[in-house]
């Protein structure tokens, strides 16, 4: 069980108020707000003073306790095998062009990628301008607006001896669908081609496996968790090793430090670490794998019951309509929602001078707003849910959704 009363006293962002009332963040999908622990990580390290990498003095031997100790938790948090396969950066973004152009110089012209149209732009991702570089082809498996989902069939039929990548989003951060990136994997691996996961979105809502899903990569976004803008790749530890990474020539030579472009924010990664030990503390086991898979699990049957409470809730709401899977069990709690009659960027300007917080527009997901031919109206209304969220707080959105009817 989640004990929201215990979880919220811990984010001092939570006692923000609007308008007389207590705001109520239903903005995760764009960025969750960060427990005291991560706040106090984050100061302390400025606080106590850190220096560069070093191990001749105090302050430089922090720093490497610092990036020791935060690789160690996103292992864990992602279920790999070593830190070592644990890799920083400014954000997800950074790391996924840096990796893509890594990949792409092993890449030969007749060579073939696969992309999924889920969430980003499908057209113009670092995948695409990688493969355009190298005079690789692109097949995108388009995303299904019947079901809101790609088709598993689509992408092996999209798959020859020539392709080199399959890059999957793990969970849609526009329309919520759950994607089995397993599968996916198997898949690529099935022709000798290598797999990327996008888990930004799913990161904090169940529990990630590196090991079990068997991906090549895997990348999140610690914001997303709780935690500091800061980017983390999982690679597994041939391909860290073994690809030629952008970097300059006094940077390390192996392991995931070649991957590293300058000097990292140390407090950040205080505030990862911090971020990964507060999901720990809300789960139970002998170590702080077991733990977070506890945690992660908990937080997973919790947002089950808000979403199904939110969905019951928008039923009878004939002004509302619902872009996505109306089973919990396949998405995550984040909904995008058309209001009759009134624009997106109306809905969300209204709810948010009530104190009420979501996100409009196409939220990165181009491609997804495209195909449900929303791109040109203004996007859709995104709500999303974290375990800090109370059913309280879902019958009050529920109750300024229904003022729009």
């Amino acid at each position: 069980m989640i004990d929201t009363a215990s979880v919220r006293a811990q984010f001092p962002a939570l006692r923000r108020e609007v308008a007389g009332s207590q705001a109520v963040y239903l903005d995760g999908p764009g960025g969750t707000q960060v427990p005291r622990s991560v706040i106090d990580a984050m100061a302390g390290v400025l606080e106590r003073g850190v220096s560069n990498l070093s191990p001749r003095f105090d302050a430089g031997v922090l720093a490497i306790q610092t990036t020791a100790d935060a690789r160690a938790a996103v292992a864990d948090f992602f279920g790999a095998a070593s830190p070592n396969e644990i890799v920083f950066g400014q954000n997800m973004t950074s790391l996924t062009f840096a990796v893509s152009r890594a990949l792409a110089n092993t890449w030969q012209p007749g060579d073939e990628i696969i992309v999924t149209a889920l969430d980003h732009d499908a057209n113009r991702t670092p995948w695409v301008m990688a493969a355009e570089d190298r005079g690789v082809s692109v097949k995108v498996v388009p995303f299904d607006t019947t079901i809101f989902d790609i088709h598993l069939a689509s992408i092996r039929r999209a798959l020859t001896d020539r392709t080199r990548l399959i890059a999957v989003t793990h969970a849609s951060n526009a329309v919520g669908t759950i994607v089995d990136v397993g599968a996916v994997t198997e898949l690529a691996h099935s022709v000798g081609a290598l797999s990327y996961v996008d888990a930004v979105h799913f990161a904090p809502h169940g529990p990630i496996d590196v090991q079990q899903i068997d991906c090549d990569f895997l990348v999140a976004s610690a914001y997303k968790f709780f935690g500091p803008h800061t980017g983390c790749l999982f690679g597994k530890a041939q391909h860290l090793q073994s690809l030629t990474a952008y970097k300059v020539r006094p940077a390390p030579a192996d392991g995931p430090g070649k991957w590293e472009t300058g000097t990292q924010s140390f407090e950040s990664l205080a505030g990862v670490t911090a971020a990964v030990d507060y999901l720990a503390g809300l789960g139970e086991g002998p170590d702080r794998r077991s733990q977070l898979v506890s945690a992660m699990q908990r937080i997973r049957e919790y947002e089950m019951a808000l979403s199904r409470r939110f969905l019951d809730g928008i039923e009878d709401m004939e002004h509302i309509t619902l872009y996505g899977i109306p089973d919990v069990a396949d998405r995550a709690p984040t909904f995008a929602i058309d209001v009759d009659g009134v624009s997106a960027s109306a809905v969300a300007s209204r709810l948010g001078e009530r104190g009420v917080f979501v996100w409009d527009g196409h939220y990165y997901a181009v491609g997804v707003m495209e195909a449900l031919g929303r791109i040109d109206s203004g996007g859709l209304v995104r709500i999303g849910f974290t375990h800090y969220t109370t059913p309280d707080e879902i019958d009050r959105l529920l109750t300024e959704l229904r003022t729009f009817g």
